[in-house]
């Protein structure tokens, strides 16, 4: 979800609520404790330098349980930011305390919550490292190993 999608949404809701890949809620008693922009430099393992800039929220929930953030208040947070920091139509990324360490989402939007999804990790070179687009696929049951093997400590392939 772009920056420009989530103040659009913003503006139809009267509530806000973060959904969890694994559907349990943000307790509502959340906060947006910081709206930021993330620039990241980097070279890939074929050798191509890159960059990615994406728009950070963090998600904090302290014990105090009647705050409540509204939409209209984030959308203002938001705003300031925009105006402060300069924020690019960027996809937004989401950090929220996990049980050991802090998670970080994607967000997408069902018509109601707000959703946090699963960000994976990737090859970006992979046309460079010989990987394949996909991996093959074995049933099960179906594997037999070959009579002899191709790959002996002598011949040089590991």
């Amino acid at each position: 979800m772009k920056l420009s999608e989530i103040k659009s949404e913003l503006k139809k809701l009267s509530a806000i609520a973060f959904q969890l890949p694994n559907g349990e809620l943000v307790p509502n008693h959340f906060h947006v404790t910081e709206v930021g922009k993330v620039s990241k430099h980097f070279i890939d393992c074929g050798g191509t330098v890159r960059t990615e800039e994406v728009v950070n929220f963090q998600l904090w929930e302290a014990n105090d349980y009647g705050h409540r953030l509204h939409p209209e208040k984030l959308l203002h947070i938001i705003e300031l930011s925009e105006k402060t920091l300069g924020l690019p139509e960027a996809e937004i990324e989401v950090e929220y305390q996990m049980a050991t360490t802090i998670g970080k989402f994607n967000l997408d939007f069902d018509g109601t919550n707000f959703l946090l999804t699963t960000k994976v990790t990737d090859c970006l070179a992979k046309d460079k490292c010989g990987i394949p687009t996909e991996k093959p696929k074995v049933k099960i049951g179906e594997w037999k190993p070959k009579e002899t093997s191709c790959c002996s400590p002598d011949s040089g392939c590991c």
